[in-house]
């Protein structure tokens, strides 16, 4: 994955003017048509863009691009003006960070894939089944959000929730439904979901490894014998001499100045104390 990142990011570098600009305002406008058409059908216009492996089969192969216009729920208008409101805000913000070539490729990567998934459960279930809408597609662009803005907060209803949480929230939905596919014998429908979601892994691949990385190298330098003896010997310390830190160059204590902030000299031999006043300006000490 981190070939095909690295050969994408070098696509976009080349071709800065690829893709189109402003591209989620034009999904979002699709998307107040198709609905309006609908109202005005009596909810039967999308039935003729949505992607419907038997129609496509039978050279129907525009509902390949229009399932991209096709709403996604019904139950309420506030929430289908909001949920294109969020998706609006998400897609700009996401073409001004990685700049219209990168995002085009992202949310179009996202709908081929979604596309092929269909296609082969179409050829599987013989065509009947409409598998591709573009809620893998909309929920990969949430996720990349909040990968790159993990503590920003949504308001629901009354209740602030950061991004990220939001983001394992929906990715545990996710690996819900995979395991009861697979618990039902539906290894395809299984598969789907991760095929269609692979775009945010091939470009956040770099990104997983590393917080993985770091979660790790955390959890073993708590978990290290001399983390656990530092500790340890700090609290004996403090319950000894009544502070748990004091600056080896002026001699204040955490006790004496609880809202000072202490640090360890990393070049310094031992474990040698000092204030922010003192950290960057003391002579280091080479030898016990």
């Amino acid at each position: 994955m981190k070939k095909i990142n690295t050969a994408i990011s070098r696509f976009c570098y080349n071709h800065p003017k690829f893709g189109i600009p402003n591209l989620m305002l034009y999904i979002v406008i699709g998307n107040v048509l198709v609905y309006i058409m609908d109202m005005l059908s009596n909810f039967t216009f999308s039935a003729v863009l949505a992607f419907i492996p038997y129609e496509i089969f039978h050279g129907q192969i525009w509902r390949l691009v229009t399932f991209l216009f096709v709403p996604e729920g019904y139950s309420n208008v506030l929430w289908f003006a909001l949920g294109l409101y969020v998706d609006y805000l998400i897609g700009t913000h996401l073409e001004r960070y990685w700049g219209t070539a990168r995002f085009n490729v992202f949310y179009f990567s996202g709908v081929i894939l979604t596309a092929v998934t269909g296609l082969l459960l179409g050829v599987v279930t013989g065509g009947m089944w409409s598998t591709a809408t573009m809620y893998y597609v909309n929920l990969s662009l949430f996720f990349a959000f909040a990968t790159l803005n993990p503590d920003l907060q949504f308001i629901l209803i009354i209740i602030p929730v950061k991004a990220k949480w939001l983001a394992w929230l929906s990715a545990a939905g996710v690996l819900l439904g995979v395991v009861q596919n697979i618990m039902a014998g539906q290894f395809l429908l299984a598969l789907c979901p991760i095929v269609a979601l692979l775009n945010y892994l091939i470009f956040f691949s770099e990104d997983l490894m590393g917080g993985a990385r770091r979660t790790t190298n955390r959890v073993r330098h708590q978990t290290s014998r001399n983390t656990i003896n530092f500790k340890k010997a700090s609290r004996q310390a403090q319950q000894k001499r009544g502070y748990l830190h004091k600056c080896c160059v002026c001699g204040r204590t955490d006790e004496q100045y609880p809202e000072l902030e202490f640090r360890y000299c990393s070049r310094c031999a031992g474990y040698r104390c000092y204030c922010m006043d003192h950290i960057n300006h003391h002579v280091h000490v080479t030898e016990e």
